[in-house]
């Protein structure tokens, strides 16, 4: 739809969140925080995710809205590890999938952690979605104070015509608002006051709302028009922010409307529909820390060999995945893209190496995800083997010599469902009989109802190789409980 000065065509929020979310083990030379140890090395830790703030268990799904006017580019910070970096005004992060429980949440200037204009801890329930919606103004002597809205959000279905909308006032200098449909001139929100919301539903199609100041027959002035699109099965936040009189503000930031989509059908260009849960690993012994961007957004930064992040809700279809150095956009390694499915979970492994001369090319692999539960009392596991330098090997059970894995060649992978317990497992050259040289042992533990996958990465002979990375075992915990 056309826009003018008066008509603005909504902004639709863009998925730019990531966080690590590294669950290994086996002890590592190569900079990953592992969360297990190499058999007689340490005191072993838990896999799970529960987290420090009591004993809830489960996945909450977490986003970040920057709606605060004044506020410079941001970073956020989510149990101090960077979530959203360089946000601009009026962005809003895809979902996170973070544990249940108590988190602690920091807002800084983008670039400098020292400047921080909040930083407070949050709660979040299992089976759960959140936005923490930046609100309000830094600046000394604001109207409204700075302070974040943790809103749960209502992402169920609301059938196949007609959409969930939801509108939130996040304006500091604007009164409360009524907001009609022009088309019919009915009131769709009646005197929503600054930082409260309310949600509707309607039929699918598309409409232009009125903005009007709040009065007892919704017919006041009208202060701004905006061209809304909403699809059917689909749920939506709509964030009516900025200043509507900036010349006596802080800051020149119009009032606009930002319309984050919150679930629901996502038509691609290429007729997909629905979303995708993507993360990536970063397995290649050879790389510096590297910046993951996804559609030009950066979804993980500063990321050291080992780690593995936590799943991103991206929309099916095609996106363009880009891999660089940390901090030189300039330098990629990488630069390509994948294609992926609704309802469907998928890893994004970098794996291979980047030195001239390697063995193995860096090459992402793109490996689809089963994150179904296996059963109360099982664990499903998955091998994937990125070591440039290993052989095709066996896993074997130390306690009962079983092969868990048997001839798992690079970049090849395995699944397995085993009951639920603490193993000491067994890497060997790969051999008819699964009884080769033991080259390295791990402790894994395998909670019940929960699939895994374990990464085979670094060098096993690091002093003839481009790194001085070893070989290590790094588990993630791919779904089920703690």
């Amino acid at each position: 739809m056309s826009t003018d000065k008066s008509r603005r065509r909504v902004l639709l929020g863009i998925g730019t969140a990531a966080t690590v979310g590294l669950a290994g083990c086996g002890g590592s030379d190569g900079g990953g925080t592992p969360t297990g140890t190499e058999t007689g090395t340490g005191t072993e830790t838990e896999t799970g995710t529960e987290s420090d703030g009591g004993e809830m268990s489960g996945t909450a799904m977490v986003r970040v809205s920057h709606m605060s006017p004044d506020a410079p580019n941001v970073d956020v910070y989510l149990d101090g590890s960077a979530v959203l970096e360089d946000v601009a005004f009026g962005t809003t992060s895809g979902y996170l999938e973070v544990g249940a429980g108590e988190h602690q949440v920091e807002i800084t200037a983008a670039g400098d952690q020292s400047a921080s204009v909040f930083d407070d801890t949050i709660t979040v329930e299992a089976d759960t979605a959140y936005s923490v919606v930046a609100a309000g103004e830094i600046s000394e002597g604001a109207d409204e104070a700075f302070a974040p809205l943790v809103l749960e959000d209502d992402n169920s279905d609301p059938g196949s015509d007609t959409a969930r909308l939801r509108l939130v006032h996040a304006s500091p200098d604007a009164p409360a608002v009524d907001v009609t449909a022009a088309s019919s001139g009915d009131a769709l929100f009646d005197g929503i006051a600054y930082t409260e919301s309310s949600t509707i539903e309607v039929p699918a199609g598309d409409y232009t709302v009125e903005v009007r100041g709040d009065t007892g027959s919704n017919d006041g002035d009208v202060v701004a028009d905006f061209d809304v699109s909403l699809g059917g099965g689909a749920v939506y936040t709509a964030f009516a922010a900025g200043y509507l009189s900036p010349d006596d503000e802080p800051a020149d930031t119009a009032f606009d409307l930002f319309v984050a989509q919150d679930s629901g059908a996502t038509e691609m260009d290429d007729g997909m529909s629905g979303t995708a849960m993507v993360r990536v690993s970063h397995m290649s012994p050879d790389a510096p820390n590297v910046d993951v961007y996804l559609d030009g957004s950066a979804v993980l930064e500063d990321v050291e060999f080992g780690t593995t992040s936590s799943y991103l809700e991206v929309g099916a279809g095609e996106h363009d995945v880009e891999i660089t150095a940390a901090g030189d956009q300039s330098t990629s390694v990488f630069d390509d893209s994948i294609t992926v499915e609704a309802d469907t979970a998928y890893s994004v492994v970098a794996a291979g190496e980047i030195s001239e001369g390697a063995d193995e090319a860096f090459a992402p692999l793109v490996l689809e995800d089963d994150t179904s539960a296996p059963g109360s009392d099982t664990a499903r596991l998955r091998l994937v083997h990125v070591s440039p330098d290993a052989p095709a090997v066996d896993v074997t059970a130390n306690a009962s010599g079983d092969a868990l894995f048997d001839g798992v060649g690079y970049t090849e992978s395995g699944t397995v469902e085993v009951p639920a317990n603490d193993y000491t497992v067994e890497v060997r050259g790969d051999t008819e009989s699964n009884d080769g040289d033991v080259v390295a042992d791990f402790d894994v533990s395998l909670n019940g109802a929960t699939a895994y996958t374990a990464f085979a990465a670094g060098y096993l002979s690091a002093d003839d190789e481009p790194s001085d990375t070893s070989f290590d075992l790094f588990v993630a915990q791919d779904s089920g409980g703690n």
